[in-house]
Formats: C-alpha cells, sequence, structure tokens
C-alpha cells in the first residue's frame, strides 16, 4: 500500500464516523461535554424592567430639571416588588435588581438625592431609562444561544443555567481503549532488563483522549505473541469501545502483531502507511463499529499522530464541528533544509518578537525523544518537498495548548 497524504489519511480516518448518541446530564456535570441539541431560552433575562443601581424609581418627567421634589411612596429590594402604581410627583425606593413599579421609567442614583422625610430631592436631572435593564436586555425567550456542537465552558454552563435548563442533552463521551505492545516494555517504576525500556505511550495518548473529551480506558501492554495481541483486541471490542488505539506494532516486522491480529478478528483496514514524519507506519479502520487507529511504537511519533488523527476521531464522535488542529502562522527562529516527500511536524518552541510568533525547531528532532517534546510549544509543519528556509521566514504551526 502506497504512502497517502496527512489529509488524504485524516479524510479516511474520519470517513463514515458520526456523533455518538445523546443523554442527559445535569448542568453541573456538562462543562466539556459537547451539547446534543441547540438550546433555546425558556426565558427572557431581565424578565422584567429591572434597576441597575440602588437609587429611586421614578417618571423621567418629574426630574428633567432639578431639583424635583417627590414624594416616597415605597421601597422595591431584588424579589420583592412594588405593589402598587407610582404617580406623577412620586418616587419608590429601589435597590440593585428591584423590578420597576408600574408607572415609573427611571432610575436616579442615590448619589444625586438627599432623602428628607417621606420624601426625596433630586439634586441632578435624568433622562427616561436611565439606570434601568430593560425587560429581554440580555436574551429573550425562544432564543437560541447556544448551539448543538459546541464544547461547552463554564461561561456557557452560566448561560444555560440563566435560561433555566438543569440539565443539559449532550453527546455520549466517547470511549478509547489504548494498548501497547512489545516484549521490550515495562511499567513506570520497574526495573529494566537487557534491552528493556520503560513505556510512556499510554500516558501521553490517555492525557490527549481526556483533553478531547472522551474516556480512555488502558488495557496494558501486550506481548508480541499474536494469541494475546488478538485478546487484548477483543477485550476492547468486548468493552464496547468506539476507538482502539495501538501503540507499537503497527508495521511489517517479524514482531509486528498489530496487524495480522486485526485481520483475524476482521479488520476493514483504509490505510497503513502515511507520508509524515514522525509517524510513517500509522493503520487505520474499522472492526464492526469499533474504529481502529494504530499508532507507531515510538513515543513522539505517536504522541504527534495522537493530535493529527486521534484528536480529530474524538472531535467527530463528541458531535463537535471544529475538527482539525488549529493552523497558526509565526516566523521560523532558525533556518531550515529541503524536506522531502514526507510532510514534517517539528517539535518547537515558541516565544514573541516585534509583535509576531517566532517558532524554534529543536536541532535534533528523533522520535524517540521526549525531552523536545516535553520542552515543545508548537509543531512547525513543513510541506512535502518544501525548499531549504532560511531564519525569519514564514512558516505554520500547530500549538500544543495542554
Amino acid at each position: 500500500m502506497a504512502l497517502i497524504s496527512v489529509a488524504e489519511a485524516l479524510s479516511r480516518v474520519l470517513d463514515g464516523a458520526q456523533p455518538l448518541p445523546s443523554e442527559t446530564i445535569p448542568l453541573g456535570a456538562a462543562e466539556g461535554r459537547v451539547l446534543a441539541e441547540d438550546l433555546v431560552s425558556r426565558r427572557a433575562q431581565p424578565p422584567a424592567d429591572v434597576s441597575a443601581m440602588d437609587g429611586y424609581a421614578v417618571h423621567a418627567a418629574d426630574v428633567a430639571t432639578a431639583p424635583a421634589r417627590l414624594k416616597l411612596i415605597g421601597e422595591v429590594a431584588a424579589g420583592r416588588p412594588f405593589a402598587g402604581t407610582v404617580g406623577a410627583g412620586e418616587a419608590a425606593r429601589i435597590f440593585t435588581g428591584g423590578v420597576l413599579p408600574v408607572g415609573t421609567d427611571t432610575v436616579v442614583i442615590q448619589e444625586n438625592t438627599t432623602r428628607e422625610g417621606d420624601s426625596v430631592v433630586v439634586a441632578k436631572s435624568s433622562g427616561q431609562g436611565k439606570n434601568v435593564r430593560v425587560a429581554g436586555l440580555d436574551f429573550r425567550a425562544g432564543a437560541v444561544l447556544l448551539r448543538q456542537g459546541r464544547r461547552l465552558t463554564g461561561r456557557d454552563i452560566a448561560l444555560a443555567a440563566a435560561m433555566n435548563y438543569p440539565a443539559l442533552p449532550v453527546h455520549r463521551r466517547p470511549k478509547i481503549a489504548l494498548v501497547a505492545t512489545g516484549d521490550e516494555l515495562l511499567p513506570p517504576g520497574s526495573e529494566p532488563g537487557p534491552g528493556q525500556i520503560i513505556h510512556s505511550n499510554a500516558f501521553a495518548l490517555a492525557a490527549v483522549a481526556r483533553r478531547e473529551g472522551a474516556e480512555p480506558i488502558d488495557l496494558g501492554i501486550l506481548p508480541d505473541r499474536l494469541n494475546e495481541t488478538i485478546a487484548g483486541v477483543r477485550r476492547a471490542r468486548d468493552a464496547g469501545c468506539d476507538v482502539l488505539v495501538t501503540a507499537g506494532g503497527a508495521s511489517v516486522g517479524d514482531y509486528d502483531l498489530v496487524q495480522p491480529a486485526l485481520a483475524a478478528e476482521g479488520l476493514a483496514l483504509a490505510f497503513w502507511k502515511v507520508a509524515v514524519r514522525p509517524g510513517k507506519p500509522l493503520l487505520s479502520g474499522t472492526l464492526g463499529a469499533m474504529r481502529v487507529l494504530g499508532l507507531p511504537g515510538n513515543p513522539v511519533s505517536a504522541y504527534v499522530c495522537a493530535v493529527l488523527f486521534l484528536s480529530p476521531l474524538i472531535r467527530r464522535l463528541s458531535g463537535r464541528g471544529d475538527l482539525e488542529p488549529k493552523v497558526e502562522s509565526a516566523t521560523l527562529g532558525r533556518a531550515l533544509p529541503a524536506n522531502d516527500e514526507r510532510q514534517d511536524y517539528l517539535r518547537s518552541t515558541l516565544a514573541r518578537a516585534d509583535g509576531g510568533l517566532v517558532a524554534t525547531p529543536f536541532p535534533v528532532q528523533d522520535s524517540s525523544m521526549l525531552t523536545p517534546l516535553a520542552g515543545a510549544d508548537c509543531l512547525v509543519i513543513r510541506a512535502p518537498f518544501a525548499p531549504a528556509a532560511a531564519a525569519g521566514e514564514a512558516c505554520s504551526i500547530v500549538k500544543l495548548d495542554d
């Protein structure tokens, strides 16, 4: 199977993927979830004309000139409206959030008044509607204020609460099974023997999945034996996972058993080689309803491919519309040689200079090195066959916002 472009690979990863069914959850649990329906306001905010300040509710005509003496006939507090009507030459004491009494259209702030027994003297004239928040100023009943596909922030949840929603319809979280393969892998805290290394991929991949709103399920490390690799695939399917993500073993070496195991279980293969660096041996396909993404074993390759392919897939399954990583502009902080046929994603630091962003790739980009990945702020994107570039030239970047 020939190398395919990053864009074509992403298209195939997403092909046929649909948002997962919706569920209704309490408002307090909705941060980070994705709305499954448009949210229509159930009320107006504010529901009536209310005072924006502490002062006196009056007729504008009575305070068009100052000073003006008005008879005080009542009081209004938030949640305690005045039952009567305020006539000409009268006023009602009012506090912030109080509903304007019938007959009033203006609030005079208390700093511009003097209280004299049952009268109030207004020392400064005021225009109609001053210091009044009119009904529906924020939003009106029936307005669509939050759209389907929006990933909810705390600010969105505050708005939904004001719209009078105690619970929200959201898409179910995708369940992502994570499997690592390799006899050489040991969990952190182990004492490696000859030829063994400490496993790190699952932790980074789980973090990517959680950041995108998915539920990662770590199925552990599988040895390089076909029957046990097949058993790992079956565990992911039996657990009802939406996506199986493997790390390592997706190439064609004697000990790369992911493809044979998936094939034995009926994988419909979409591709397994992509013109990307890091991450050429990348596999994608479907096993029934479960989607499969076979990532390279090198930790940097696995992480970069998760950013490029797993994140968009999770977003699609979650019901989001913003699928791909946001590409931004910067200038290069160091010169780069001409590129070959693969699209490069270079770990880079990011700084501000002269009002713009400067991205400086690390000098060594070996896909096994986690130190530059941990120190990177972004990935500099180099198109296939891009010519040599000098420091200061324009470049495209994807920020690593985690």
